[in-house]
């Protein structure tokens, strides 16, 4: 592993570890050549993932992707971060074991809105009015009427 401070090719793990959810291996490595600590965490991934756009074009799934747009919605709302990464691994399971290997994005957006639904009402009108290209207030009115009707 590449030292992120100094560029060094060769770091020594010092202290592996399971995560909390055991989704993930937690490893703290040391730089010999300049004396950095650093953290990185090791993932399982079931398939190769490719996201297609909604004009065609074809991407990478990135997993760092969907947290900071999750994050985005979250921000400054009182929702724990151990919470929200659980969402992100269940998202992403969900799609490595969908058994497709091209995911729509609109289908990863539904499943985002579907999380954020349960996690945070006002994280949820936020991704939705990115999501859904929300132009005018109107467009959060209605949104709003419709997320109170189902609560009823």
């Amino acid at each position: 592993m590449r030292c992120p401070f100094c560029g060094h090719d060769d770091t020594q793990v010092k202290d592996s570890r399971p995560t909390e959810d055991n989704s993930a291996i937690r490893r703290r490595r040391f730089c010999p050549n300049c004396g950095a600590r650093f953290t990185t965490f090791e993932r399982i991934q079931l398939r190769e993932l490719t996201v297609v756009k909604k004009n065609g074009q074809r991407e990478p799934f990135d997993r760092d992707k969907l947290a900071r747009s999750m994050a985005t919605a979250l921000r400054k709302r009182p929702v724990e971060a151990e919470r929200t990464e659980r969402v992100i691994n269940g998202i992403v399971r969900r799609l490595e074991s969908s058994g497709e290997s091209e995911i729509p994005a609109s289908a990863i957006g539904e499943l985002v809105m579907e999380a954020l639904a349960n996690l945070d009402p006002v994280a949820y009108v936020r991704f939705a009015s990115v999501y859904r290209n929300f132009r005018e207030a109107k467009d959060f009115e209605d949104f709003v009427e419709k997320l109170g009707d189902t609560k009823e």
